[in-house]
């Protein structure tokens, strides 16, 4: 079970990427539109290796870019490159797994500022599961069905997520950090035809968390098995409300407990595709929420849905233009502004 964050009270917060190019321009809408939950953006038009998954490939074994693909060099020695990575693990070794500006120049601009008045400071890591099903080996197989391979993996992510959570409470004014893992391939748990082993995923989950002390969360932005993932007890569950509440709310019980144990959920009931944001106003935006809200508040009790509630985008908000993203992240701060005065916080 992770550690809890104190309740974030229906404040907004954005989701993983940002379309923007310079760093400190990123940054600095992030920290003005969530000055109290502001996250670390990745920027993945400035080059491949920003984007999903090539992010977090700096230390993979034998990985190597080839035609804007990411994959195993079988030429090179695995096994010493694997074997660092357990030795790293079992020593606690984060150093070595540090993020570089090539990799990630948003981490690298939010390190010198001052976040002084946040109250956790969020950034995102690439889950195991989607990492080694996006990844062949020579032989055009996931890295993920390769148990080797998805051992080494989740190690690999645990020791950049350590990295991560120490440089950010290192930053000046953070008191509370939270690492949020991407596993948009959750989507395969249950699933027939890409089958994911829900033990594997469970140890996976087990050696992250063992790595890190502070909050740690899960952003999945296909439907799957809530039920499951929610028993893994992250800090925050992120999700697409705008499109799958329905669906989510299948598990409403689950969701009821997992919320009274302390977790917090991220509804993104804001659309990041700007083609479907400009077809809605905030108006019909809040209505949602609030409609998600009175169902929820018939399980829960209303100031426990409040309390364990945050307010964001939805994911895919890189894909548009800055400035289209920027009123996005002003839309579901306006929300969270509304629905704040609404229930009197």
């Amino acid at each position: 079970m992770s550690v809890m964050i104190p309740h974030t009270e229906s404040l907004a917060t954005g989701v993983g990427a940002l379309p923007h190019l310079d760093p400190v321009a990123a940054c600095d809408a992030v920290l003005s539109t969530y000055p109290e939950v502001p996250y670390i953006p990745t920027l993945p038009k400035r080059g491949i290796r920003e984007s999903i998954v090539f992010c977090d490939s700096a230390r993979l074994p034998g990985g190597t870019i080839r035609e804007g693909r990411l994959t195993i060099d079988p030429a090179r020695d695995l096994h010493a490159e694997m074997e660092q990575i357990y030795l790293d693990y079992v020593e606690g070794n984060i150093a070595r797994h540090a993020l570089t500006k090539e990799y990630a120049s948003g981490f690298m601009e939010m390190l010198g500022r001052d976040l002084s008045g946040c109250r956790v400071l969020k950034c995102q890591v690439t889950g195991p599961v989607t990492f080694g099903m996006q990844v062949v080996d020579s032989d055009r197989r996931p890295l993920y069905y390769d148990e080797q391979f998805a051992d080494i993996l989740s190690k690999m992510i645990a020791l950049r997520a350590g990295w991560c959570e120490s440089a950010m409470a290192g930053i000046r004014g953070v008191t509370r950090t939270m690492v949020v893992v991407n596993e948009p391939y959750f989507a395969s748990l249950g699933s027939s035809v890409v089958p994911v082993d829900t033990e594997m995923v469970r140890a996976g989950w087990q050696d992250i968390a063992s790595m890190v002390r502070d909050g740690l969360g899960i952003h999945c932005c296909a439907n799957t098995d809530w039920e499951f993932v929610l028993s893994l007890r992250p800090s925050l569950l992120s999700f697409d409300a705008y499109t799958m509440a329905t669906e989510f709310m299948l598990y409403e019980r689950a969701v009821a407990e997992y919320l009274e144990s302390g977790g917090v959920i991220g509804w993104g009931i804001v659309p990041a595709e700007y083609a479907v944001f400009s077809t809605v106003n905030r108006e019909e935006l809040y209505t949602r929420y609030m409609g998600i809200r009175e169902r929820m508040c018939d399980l829960v009790d209303s100031s426990l849905f409040d309390a364990g509630s945050l307010i964001t985008p939805t994911c895919g908000i890189q894909f548009g233009e800055r400035r289209e993203a920027e009123k996005i992240m002003e839309t579901s701060a306006w929300i969270s502004r509304k629905v704040r005065e609404e229930v009197g916080f």
